[in-house]
């Protein structure tokens, strides 16, 4: 390992994968896929599961598919799917060829489904939904048996015809797999196999009247595509019973290994689609896309790279059991990316006039800045340098508190890459009283920002030339929820309850450097002080740019990190 090279976070998959590998379990193959439901926008927890499905195919030299559970027409949209496929790709993952479909296995899956009925392991319940589901039991009591549970072999197959062929109408009967009504796994008390649902399929038109339910489905896809390592998360882990018992009782069938790890949980989010979707459907947010959402999409408009969430990926590790991890660290991790790769500009928030008295009116400069310290081959810029500056208004008080450095009456501080300016006057609106503009003076021979004389500043504040400037939008944004864990909630209240009403701040008076007139969609940058920002990819105009901040250059992680080792 190289000096510099971290060290692989323990990944107990990566572990049963090797030992397969030594033992040729799977004659050397490692097939791995993503089964993503089109019903929703991917998630910060599903690029978890990506990386560890794909990640890990990867690193074997093994294939991965993209699979879509399409087995739920109701709920199921295009729009989904060309999401799904683009938030993929952007992560850095291309599945090429094997671009795979449950829809494309109905007939199989139906076939299968006949088959079980023919050996006495499937029959047609004429119950209701409700019915069906009370009559399952508890985890400490047995479940109650159909009364169509014992149905002749020739009827239930006659009636899933009839069901298939859509003689019945929707609720009205499902066929069920007959295992053991007194199971203390519950999902193997004669679950649901398909339900008449008269439903357009996206992908297969009217030619069903019936759909598969998920439990079913799920492994026979795994099955049929030749899967080697099945990777779910924890909740699928009661499931895989039921999977496996699918697959022995069909003839001659392959059989995957299903292995489960813990899905991700973080700090000051929900992870739940449903919860995503309610939000979006309230107009508690802008869409699927709105920067505060956990989703990709969301995120990448925010400003966030896919190279930092693989690496929050790869350090938050594979895990068996539940946890929460603080959402300081993706947001270091989305910090550490940009600061190594996005360039430096000055840009004022809450703007601030400042007349410079001795400066010679009409002159302009420009001051040599540096794009990234980070980075010497990023070069420098030039910047304008006028008598009328905006500084931010925070970095100026007429009565200074104790530890205040930065400028204030008679005080002297430092221009970035400029001069030093010293506070001469202030001017006032007569009716609100507010300070709307300050008077300066500055020192010619500390140009460059530094005093031949050796003397000192406590203070370096940005700047943008007032006559340069391009007025902007910013969008300031914060936690979506208030409590770290926003599902436990009051009595009688949701989690939409903890939804954090300063989440999003917009600032529309903004001044910042010329050089950004011309700036793209998705392009980050630093502003100086402030944090990391990036173009709106939707809103951002060349009459006006809207940025976007995608984290503050305060290191949480890192704050939190130094007081466990001091600890």
């Amino acid at each position: 390992m190289a000096e510099n090279e971290p060290a692989k976070v323990p990944n107990f998959i990566r572990d049963i994968i090797e030992e397969d590998m030594k033992t040729n379990k799977w004659d050397g193959r490692v097939v791995t896929r993503f089964p993503p439901e089109p019903n929703g926008y991917l998630h910060i927890g599903h690029a978890k599961a990506i990386c560890i499905d794909f990640g890990l195919a990867e690193e074997f030299g093994g294939t991965y598919h993209l699979r879509f559970d399409d087995t739920n027409p109701s709920k199921e949209e295009s729009e989904y799917i060309d999401a799904i496929k683009n938030d993929i790709r952007w992560l850095g993952f291309d599945w090429g060829e094997h671009e795979c479909y449950a829809s494309d296995y109905f007939d199989q899956m139906y076939e299968w489904a006949i088959q079980l009925i023919e050996t006495g392991k499937a029959y047609v319940d004429d119950q209701s939904a409700e019915l069906v589901r009370r009559t399952r039991g508890t985890l400490t009591e047995p479940g109650k048996e159909s009364p169509y549970r014992n149905r002749p072999i020739e009827e239930n197959l006659d009636l899933f015809k009839r069901m298939e062929a859509g003689e019945f109408e929707d609720g009205s009967r499902v066929l069920r797999a007959k295992i053991d009504m007194a199971a203390p796994n519950m999902n193997m008390r004669d679950p649901v196999m398909y339900r008449i649902l008269k439903v357009p399929h996206y992908r297969q038109g009217t030619k069903w009247n019936i759909y598969p339910m998920y439990d079913w489905a799920h492994g026979l896809e795994d099955s049929i595509e030749k899967i080697t390592h099945s990777l779910c998360s924890l909740e699928f882990e009661d499931h895989r019973p039921l999977y496996d018992w699918f697959i022995d009782q069909l003839e001659g069938v392959y059989h995957p290994r299903q292995i489960e790890f813990a899905r991700l949980n973080l700090t000051y989010t929900v992870m739940s689609k449903r919860k995503l979707l309610e939000l979006v459907e309230g107009k508690h947010v802008g869409g699927w896309d709105d920067s505060r959402m956990p989703t990709l999409s969301g995120m990448r408009r925010r400003g966030y790279t896919p190279e930092a969430i693989r690496n929050f990926c790869d350090r938050i590790g594979v895990a068996k059991r539940d946890s929460i991890v603080d959402i300081a660290l993706l947001e270091y991790c989305v910090r550490e990316d940009l600061n190594k790769k996005v360039p430096r500009v000055m840009a004022v928030l809450r703007p601030l006039k400042v007349v410079i008295d001795n400066y010679p009116e009409g002159q302009v400069e420009e001051m040599e800045a540096i794009n990234n310290p980070e980075d010497e081959s990023m070069g420098t810029r030039k910047v304008p340098f006028s008598r009328v500056i905006y500084i931010e208004r925070d970095d100026f008080r007429e009565d200074p508190p104790k530890k205040f450095f930065r400028l204030a009456p008679g005080r002297e501080v430092r221009l970035r890459y400029a001069y030093f300016i010293t506070c001469e006057s202030v001017v006032k609106d007569e009716k609100t009283g507010e300070i709307v503009e300050l008077h300066c003076t500055y020192d010619p021979a500390t140009r460059g920002g530094d005093s031949p004389d050796g003397r000192k500043v406590k203070a370096t504040l940005h700047w943008v030339s007032a006559g340069h400037a391009i007025d902007a939008d910013v969008r300031l944004y914060d936690h979506l929820f208030v409590k770290p864990d926003p599902n436990i909630a009051e009595e009688g209240a949701d989690f939409k309850s903890n939804l954090n009403p300063d989440s999003l701040e917009i600032l529309s008076s903004c001044k910042v450097e010329p050089g950004l007139k011309n700036a793209k969609p998705q392009e980050r940058y630093q502003f100086e002080r402030m944090g990391y920002f990036c173009v709106d990819s939707k809103d951002s105009s060349d009459e006006k740019p809207v940025f976007n901040r995608t984290v503050t250059l305060r290191d949480t992680w890192a704050k939190i990190v130094k007081a466990q080792k001091s600890k």
